[in-house]
């Protein structure tokens, strides 16, 4: 090996040989360090062992790595015996056993022990290095402290693992929310199957045919999740008489079927028992006022009752008519006039323990048609910002333009006015029509079969 201070001196821009005062003072420093010092002071640790692994060379790094003396190691220490435990195993299993099939192997991940009973994480590369003749003599290992690289492959596998965790979750909570999802849309299957069968329980199926007349009906529900609280009925009485009902009980939901069951079925017995408008109203106001009012939870209704008395072949049917705090009916004539209906003096059903009512009467006419709503029509919210209702003047005004037409023409149109209301129309409705067919149009005279044209939305 040449001598640092025989190195030929590097030539000068002119080609002439330099001096060291020519040369860089870090170039110069390198020049100056001795082989040795390179050795003891590398960067990366450096021993050489016997084919056997008995360690026979060490550097300086190595040791001050391992907390060892160079006493304490060489010629007394194999290779093997700084490795940790697993680190021995896979030295003694694959690592000696491929070197010595190789001859040479490179960045061996293993770990060494500390004399301070810690873990040092390293990069093993080792060469055997031969004789002239061939013969294995001595291994030579480099060792690299992979700490770093292993706080750095630590903390990548953590974060790897934060990462499939949150993706379990996510996953998770995925399939959570669309089991819940599922299941919510069930129990909204079930409710509504539920509703329907109850809300059918509160209504006529159909309506009966009553002769010489012609009815048609129409029921929006304003939530299919929640009962409506409207309700109406038809139902012979004595002789050729028949009672109708329809109206608005206060609530929403299972307090509101309840009062409108208790509602329906006491205008029927009263209907038989005493067959006048006021009086069945009367009735009703007893009970409900008894029943909820009376006892601190104040429940009552709008309602209008009314007995048709048909005539005696001329075509004419007599409408007597009371209400308690309803919208009044409208009555439409065939020679194209609208008018309400009014009875003064009518109150709210069930909210004082007495209340007065008054009975209207008129006469159907032959194409006169009788129209009964309840509050979700005229205070339906209309106009480009909702904030105008329909309105009792809209439905007059609706009503003079459609006064010829039959019942069932009558609720078709009102029910497109409906649809046409979209998200304004906020409040269950009911609509019932009860006309006297006009002899010049045949199909109204069939109106004593069963009735076809009864319509109900639930």
């Amino acid at each position: 090996m040449c001598r640092t201070d025989s190195l030929s001196e590097p030539p000068d821009r002119n080609g002439r040989g330099g001096g060291a005062e020519d040369l860089d003072p870090a170039f110069t420093a390198l020049l100056e360090d001795s082989a040795e010092d390179l050795y003891e002071a590398a960067p990366c640790g450096y021993l050489s062992t016997l084919m056997d692994g008995t360690v026979a060379k060490v550097n300086g790094t190595l040791l001050e790595w391992l907390g060892l003396r160079r006493e304490d190691v060489v010629g007394r220490r194999r290779f093997a015996d700084l490795l940790t435990v697993g680190g021995r195993m896979y030295h003694e299993t694959h690592f000696a056993p491929l070197l010595r099939m190789q001859g040479e192997l490179r960045g061996v991940a293993l770990e060494m022990k500390t004399a301070r009973g810690t873990r040092l994480p390293v990069l093993v590369s080792s060469a055997v290095k031969h004789g002239s003749e061939g013969e294995p003599l001595l291994i030579r290992t480099t060792v690299v402290d992979a700490s770093d690289r292993r706080a750095y492959e630590e903390e990548l596998l953590r974060r790897r693992q934060d990462a499939e965790r949150a993706r379990a979750e996510a996953e998770q909570a995925r399939v959570e929310a669309e089991e819940a999802r599922k299941q919510a849309e069930a129990d909204r299957e079930r409710l509504a199957d539920a509703l329907a069968v109850l809300q059918k329980s509160l209504l006529p199926d159909t309506l009966p045919a009553v002769p010489g007349l012609e009815t048609a009906v129409y029921y929006h529900t304003a939530s299919p999740d929640q009962l409506g609280g409207d309700f109406y009925d038809l139902f012979p009485i004595d002789g050729d008489r028949w009672a109708f009902f329809l109206g608005d009980v206060c609530g929403k939901g299972p307090q509101a079927a309840a009062l409108t069951s208790l509602t329906r079925y006491t205008l029927r017995a009263a209907a038989h028992h005493t067959p006048e408008p006021a009086a069945a109203l009367t009735t009703l106001n007893t009970v409900l006022h008894e029943r909820y009012t009376a006892g601190g939870d104040p429940r009552y209704c709008t309602c209008i009752f009314g007995i048709l008395e048909p005539g005696t072949g001329d075509g004419r049917t007599t409408v007597r008519l009371a209400s308690g705090g309803h919208p009044p009916a409208l009555v439409m004539r065939a020679d194209g006039r609208a008018e309400p209906l009014h009875t003064p003096g009518g109150l709210l059903v069930g909210a004082l323990p007495t209340a007065p009512f008054t009975a209207a009467t008129t006469t159907l006419a032959p194409g006169d048609t009788l129209l009964l709503y309840t509050d979700g029509l005229t205070e339906a919210r209309t106009g480009p910002t909702r904030d105008s209702l329909y309105g009792e003047d809209g439905l007059l005004a609706f009503a003079a333009d459609h006064a010829s037409a039959t019942p069932l023409a009558l609720i078709a149109a009102l029910t497109e006015l409906l649809e046409g209301f979209g998200d304004g129309l906020d409040d269950d409705t009911a609509l019932f029509a009860i006309g006297a067919p006009a002899p010049t149009v045949p199909a109204r005279a069939s109106a004593a079969r069963p009735h076809p044209a009864t319509k109900h939305e639930r």
